[in-house]
């Protein structure tokens, strides 16, 4: 058994690239950018109104010119128009081009039109270039914009379109499947025996694993090792990923190891000194295949999720490993084993501080799956220590 600082380094020791693909901008949403964003013309592309309102010279404002004679409307999005009489005024829409000759917008609220005439008002603040974005003031063209590896979000997508870019070069999901195993499992629609239980680790964890963009594919297995040794092998050939729900313990029918071991998967690590969790087996099939071999119990089974497989996962997309994350406790904790504890905990923003804080929800023990809806998160409790005391500050593993 190992601690988990060796677990987590064996882990993220097989991380890999599973390459890039072309993907349409409306399906990019929370991918990681495989390529670079230039600006494929100045931002903004031309001398743009921020404010409706006129626009006119400001050296004839300046002049002392207060009363200034319409000579028609730029529109938004529509060519640029010129002012011809540097005396004169074009009413201006937000959005639209700068018309050429003017330098200055004043706001409608700032005027008072009459008889074709736009008059400043008295005691109006009229600055020469105001309510104008000048062209290239935020990004020259050819200027990178977003560089490979950024998450996507919203922001970014929309930093996509406008430089035309339809479809994004990003890092190439791993094909995945959950497998679980156990005859105690019957399907969720199924009405269950009293010596049974409708399976649910496979849809905790595919749900997990969707919040990280990640698809992954659900398969169930039986307590029999020939059928074991016989699915796990055709997974190990069709995915890039395999997670494992149960057997992994040394109960009589946990087969999962044994069939891993004779179809040639290196196991790099099984049992860690951790609550839950403990029996963890992760392994790989050298440059083919990860497995991650979780625990049955529900919340052992979330957890490891939380902990190994979403670092990994993002590691193998270029990001970090870890969001350097942390919480507050607001009150002490005891835990007396020595092992490393993933407290269960509802997460708060206090007030005065802006401190985010974890609130302990303990539930009754790895098999209380109910209680992770009462949680947030899982703040990871060190071993060595027995005591947590009240503004402790810890690593903490959020799934909402």
């Amino acid at each position: 058994m190992i601690d988990i600082q060796q677990a987590t380094e064996l882990v993220l020791a097989s991380a890999r690239s599973f390459g890039t693909e072309k993907v349409p901008l409306q399906e990019c949403l929370g991918r990681i950018l495989a390529q670079d964003m230039a600006a494929d013309r100045d931002f903004p592309p031309f001398h743009r109104v921020t404010m409706d309102g006129i626009a006119i010279l400001g050296e004839a404002y300046e002049s002392g010119l207060r009363t200034f004679p319409l000579q028609g409307t730029q529109a938004a999005g529509a060519p640029q128009l010129s002012l011809n009489d540097k005396a004169g005024a074009l009413e201006v829409m937000t959005g639209a081009m700068l018309p050429a000759g003017a330098d200055t917008v004043i706001r409608y609220e700032d005027v008072k039109i009459e008889h074709g005439q736009a008059t400043i008002v008295e005691g109006a603040a009229v600055k020469t270039g105001q309510n104008v974005h000048l062209q290239g003031t935020d990004r020259r063209q050819s200027d990178i914009i977003v560089k490979a590896g950024a998450p996507l979000s919203p922001a970014e997508l929309g930093v996509a379109a406008t430089v035309g870019l339809s479809h994004l070069y990003v890092q190439r999901m791993p094909r995945a499947v959950i497998v679980s195993t156990g005859d105690e499992l019957v399907p969720v629609s199924a009405a269950p025996a009293p010596y049974q239980i409708r399976t649910s680790n496979a849809y905790t964890i595919q749900a997990a694993l969707r919040q990280w963009g990640a698809a992954a594919e659900l398969l169930h297995i039986s307590d029999e090792l020939e059928a074991t040794r016989a699915e796990l092998k055709r997974c190990l050939q069709a995915y890039d990923f395999i997670l494992l729900s149960g057997g992994v313990s040394k109960g009589k029918f946990d087969y999962v190891p044994a069939a891993l071991t004779d179809l040639g998967v290196k196991k790099h690590l099984h049992k860690v000194k951790q609550r839950p969790g403990k029996p963890f087996w992760f392994g790989e099939l050298p440059g083919q295949c990860t497995v991650f071999a979780l625990p049955g119990n529900p919340v052992s089974s979330f957890m490891c999720t939380q902990r190994y497989v979403g670092p990994w996962l993002r590691k193998c997309l270029g990001q970090p490993a870890f969001p350097g994350a942390f919480a507050m406790l607001d009150r002490d904790f005891h835990f007396r084993p020595d092992l490393t504890y993933f407290l269960q905990v509802r997460l708060y923003s206090d007030a005065e501080s802006g401190r985010l804080m974890a609130s302990p929800v303990e539930g009754k023990g790895s098999g209380d799956l109910a209680n992770l809806a009462d949680a947030d998160a899982f703040l990871e409790l060190p071993r060595g220590q027995d005591t947590f005391p009240k503004g402790g500050v810890y690593p903490v593993y959020r799934y909402r």
